[in-house]
């Protein structure tokens, strides 16, 4: 006997593609559910000091655009809970949900958008200065430092990739890799050894991000001190799902295997942002997932009753 009490979508995760989402969900006329660890919480997008990439809204503040979302949502009548998920099963129903304040919630399928989280250097001054010259995005924000000068720290395809980006913009562009050998494209390290305005320092580990109401500076474990205006941390991400392991598959950096429609191994599982398997993680590519998502978990569900 089918159950009527169940929700058609929960989706677990209010940053930008949770909301998207549930926004196409609600408009579908699914009943959704949307499950945030943070209270009234909009995602890492409310970090952001200024978003201006973000299509007819350039130069508003992360948090200003986060709030719009949930906002459009919750204009829509979409529900929230309050809670981190921890573990999933499922059933001849669909998927229940339990939370580690051991609450349990039931749906027809599942979204899942909890993101992934940047790696921290987890020096000094890193916190302090998080929006105010200490960036995790070389795309998000590199335009702020056109002209000026920045550090970039890492030593994998992000990191160079970020530098090359960087070069284009800034007077002087810092590469610091704790390594003698970088983990990235050789072909990529070689373009940036010929450009005139890129240093390139090895085998140097940062020890502290120095500044006064922004960053000034970058000083490493040898004593050095690199003045720049902005440093770009590149050190990796970590996905959000850990308590994933068995339920959907992953790759080996630990991302939901899915592609654009947020299909996962997992029938009735979905994934939408940051989380999934994808080449440019953005709020626009986030958006643009957790529509594909939430449509593909319309069409299932559809497809349920035929």
């Amino acid at each position: 006997m089918e159950n009527n009490n169940l929700l058609d979508v929960l989706i677990i995760g209010s940053g930008p593609a949770g909301l998207s989402a549930a926004i196409y969900a609600k408009r579908a006329s699914l009943r959704v559910l949307v499950a945030e660890k943070e209270y009234m919480g909009t995602g890492q997008i409310a970090e952001s000091d200024q978003v201006d990439n973000y299509p007819g809204m350039p130069e508003i503040n992360g948090y200003d655009l986060g709030e719009a979302f949930r906002s459009h949502a919750e204009k829509l009548g979409v529900e929230f809970h309050d809670g981190t998920a921890d573990g999933f099963t499922a059933d001849a129903d669909g998927w229940n949900v339990h939370f580690t304040d051991d609450s349990q919630i039931s749906a027809r399928t599942v979204i899942y958008c909890a993101g992934a989280a940047h790696r921290k250097l987890g020096v000094e001054g890193e916190k302090e200065f998080t929006g105010k010259g200490v960036s995790y995005c070389a795309v998000c924000d590199g335009a702020f430092y056109r002209g000026k000068s920045a550090a970039v720290i890492g030593g994998g395809d992000t990191a160079l990739g970020d530098a090359m980006y960087l070069s284009d913009l800034c007077d002087r562009v810092y590469l610091i890799h704790r390594r003698d050998e970088f983990r990235g494209s050789s072909s990529s390290v070689e373009r940036l050894r010929q450009k005139d305005n890129v240093e390139i320092i090895t085998g140097a580990v940062p020890a502290k991000i120095a500044g006064d109401q922004t960053v000034t500076a970058l000083e490493l474990k040898d004593g050095r001190s690199i003045p720049v205006h902005g440093a770009f941390v590149a050190v990796g991400m970590q996905p959000q799902t850990e308590c994933l392991q068995g339920v959907v598959d992953l790759d080996d950096g630990g991302y939901i295997i899915a592609g654009e429609t947020g299909v996962t191994s997992a029938p009735g599982f979905f994934a939408a942002g940051d989380v999934r398997t994808k080449a440019l993680r953005q709020v626009v590519t986030a958006v643009s997932d957790g529509a594909n998502a939430a449509t593909a978990a319309a069409e299932y569900l559809k497809n349920l009753t035929l």
